[in-house]
């Protein structure tokens, strides 16, 4: 129907007959001549329809916003004072000789120019209307041109793109699978992947060396800006590599692929352990754009009277720490307590400070209610160790160490962005040397990333001191955003089932939930392991939007609903029983009906 993109037209198409197809954009009627701007999705070209051919101008006269065209005429030069510079065919328009009406168009239900500002919800409803808007295009032939050089790259180095089920059994944490009752097997359930973990690993099993996958992921949990139901992962796996290995491929990879797609060479990737960045940054995934550190001060704390420090620098899971801002005296009250209610929703109880208005002085030149409960040399030791200078102000967090790093690593984000003193370009980093598990708050310890993760010591030193142990993972981190993770994996059965018998997971549990993975240990799995990027958050940095919804043609909303289908829906009393279901709850309308 086309002979060429609106977009694609340039000065070398002069005086060529054209045939296009698009949208209207725009409809401008200047005494007599009629100038439409015709979009498609490589962009928007002027079209002029003067009275010489009646028949299509007086089509051209009719044609409003959105109306979808069929356009043939002359590509020309525009008149020198009438170039657009701003527009990619701004030298050049198209005589219009023929107009044929592919379809009419309702008003928009928003503008669809830069320049909209309407609700999210509005936004969404109209998926198919939001999705003509210029920035909307760009974002998603990004994402194809991301997810083709991930392709040209992984294939190059032999791997291979295998596809692993999308119905499976429900994982340990089923409280956030979505099942999916089975029909042929009444009573039981499918459920959606959260990741294509174990089914990766089989393949490892199976000799398939080098896998890949793009790969949708489902997950039912609570949502932010970075999070959604169905997500895409770019998953990679690998045999008879260390994680060395994995972690240069997986770093050539990035670097490749912001080469070739935003022209961006990226800086060197440093690694830094898990327990270096909670205690510099507060935070396994710092942003080290921002010139801000966090600085512990228990020693000090332990020699002061003041209950609020002293009680978390003596208790050997508690901390208290400092977070020095440059230049930040000019902070107001009323701004403290803004920062106070921010910090509370990390669970801080409060947040002191410390103005320095003059260091010199001592404890005279600085401004703050806690003073009076430290000792002056307490104070000036601090502000020693802290490197204070006149018009910095410390913010300090005392609390379980937990919570003063989640508070004060969030705050150290926010104070930054708030004056301006986050770098521009790009902070890569690895992230090494994890914990095995965590605290899960009844006593007992949960893997920090997976259990099938391969500690970095001995069975035997594994059994015996389980909360020290070290995994050998390690996460990608860009400007504060986790674009990944991975791990050499457990291929030895015990070592699997140790790792289950710190978890509490007995050998009768083991069995029903991964009876199928510890056979396939025993019959020869090969060391491996992988990574697995998320292809959303990765496309919602390389393109600078906010939220990983303005990166996927169709996302649910932070209530995990879809706007413009109505789903989730209703589902019908005779589906219902074919699938052996029965609602234990109906809504109260329905309640009251009955």
């Amino acid at each position: 129907m086309r002979s060429h993109y609106c977009g694609a037209l340039s000065t070398t198409h002069i005086d060529e007959t054209v045939t296009l197809c698009g949208w209207v954009d725009r409809r401008r009627d200047h005494g007599g001549v009629i100038f439409l701007d015709l979009r498609d999705r490589q962009g928007i070209v002027q079209v002029v329809f003067d009275p010489d051919t009646e028949e299509h101008f007086e089509r051209a006269d009719r044609v409003r916003s959105e109306y979808v065209l069929r356009v043939t005429g002359r590509v020309r030069a525009r008149g020198a004072g009438t170039v657009n510079p701003a527009m990619a065919t701004g030298e050049i328009e198209v005589l219009g000789k023929e107009l044929e009406i592919l379809n009419q168009a309702a008003t928009p239900p928003f503008q669809l120019d830069e320049y909209t500002n309407v609700g999210e919800d509005v936004r969404l409803q109209y998926r198919y209307m939001d999705l003509r808007r210029q920035q909307m295009q760009e974002r998603l032939i990004l994402r194809s041109k991301i997810t083709t050089a991930v392709r040209n790259f992984l294939d190059g180095e032999g791997f291979l793109d295998i596809e692993t089920p999308i119905l499976t059994r429900a994982t340990p944490q089923g409280a956030r699978d979505y099942l999916v009752p089975s029909r042929t097997h009444p009573g039981q359930f499918f459920a959606l992947p959260q990741s294509p973990q174990l089914f990766k690993q089989l393949l490892m099993v199976s000799g398939f060396d080098r896998y890949y996958q793009i790969a949708k992921c489902f997950r039912d949990e609570d949502l932010r800006a970075d999070r959604q139901p169905e997500f895409t992962q770019i998953d990679i796996e690998t045999a008879f590599l260390e994680e060395q290995d994995i972690m240069s491929i997986t770093e050539r990879l990035v670097r490749e692929l912001f080469s070739a797609v935003l022209d961006v060479e990226l800086p060197e990737f440093p690694r830094m352990a898990y327990a270096e960045a909670m205690e510099r940054f507060g935070s396994d995934k710092p942003d080290l754009r921002i010139p801000l550190e966090l600085v512990s001060v228990d020693d000090l704390m332990q020699q002061v009277e003041f209950k609020v420090f002293r009680g978390p620098a003596d208790d050997p899971a508690g901390r208290v720490a400092a977070l020095k801002v440059t230049g930040g005296a000019t902070i107001s009250r009323k701004e403290i307590d803004t920062y106070t209610d921010y910090v509370a929703i990390y669970g801080a109880r409060g947040l002191a400070w410390i103005k320095v208005n003059d260091v010199d002085a001592g404890v005279e030149g600085l401004q703050s209610p806690i003073l009076k409960f430290m000792p002056e040399e307490i104070v000036a030791s601090m502000m020693q160790r802290l490197g204070a200078a006149n018009g910095d102000i410390i913010f300090f967090g005392a609390d379980r160490a937990d919570i003063v790093n989640e508070a004060l690593g969030a705050l150290r984000i926010k104070v930054a962005e708030d004056l301006g003193l986050v770098s521009a370009g790009w902070a890569p980093l690895w992230v090494v040397d994890f914990p095995m598990f965590e605290a899960d708050g009844d006593g007992g310890l949960t893997p920090l990333h997976h259990p099938f993760t391969a500690p970095s010591c001995s069975v035997e030193e594994l059994v015996a001191a389980p909360a020290a142990a070290l995994s050998r993972a390690y996460d990608m981190v860009l400007n504060g955003t986790e674009l990944g993770g991975g791990s050499i994996r457990i291929h030895r059965a015990e070592m699997q089932q140790a790792v289950f018998e710190v978890l509490g997971i007995d050998e009768t549990e083991a069995r029903e939930k991964f009876g199928f993975l510890l056979d396939a240990l025993q019959y020869g799995a090969p060391p491996h392991g992988g990574l697995a990027f998320g292809l959303d958050r990765l496309v919602m940095l390389m393109t600078g939007a906010s939220s990983i919804r303005d990166v996927i043609a169709f996302p649910k909303t932070q209530t995990a609903a879809c706007l413009m289908t109505e789903a989730p829906s209703d589902v019908g009393a005779a589906q219902l029983r074919e699938l052996n279901l029965r609602l234990r709850q109906v809504r109260e309308g329905q309640d009251k009906a009955q």
